[in-house]
């Protein structure tokens, strides 16, 4: 789902999925944002989407200390 949206809030429910040589796209990013311990990580959040509707959704992205999230995308709707 490549859709533009705005997080509402915070992120919660955290979790890791996979952690540096486990993330498949590990050398792409690298390449674009730098060397860093990078993790992919999940959460639900609300979101708005481009039409102006909120929704609940699981949200998956990239995470590296002193670099911040890359690449934040809805991977489902909740409600």
């Amino acid at each position: 789902m490549s859709e533009v949206f705005e997080i509402l809030g915070t992120i919660s429910e955290i979790a890791t999925i996979a952690v540096g040589s486990s993330i498949r796209e590990i050398s792409g990013l690298r390449e674009q944002s730098g060397r860093g311990h990078w993790r992919k990580l999940k959460g639900t959040a609300q979101v708005k989407l481009q039409n102006g509707r909120i929704r609940l959704a699981e949200l998956h992205w990239y995470e590296a200390h002193g670099i911040g999230k890359r690449k934040i995308k809805i991977k489902t709707f909740l409600d």
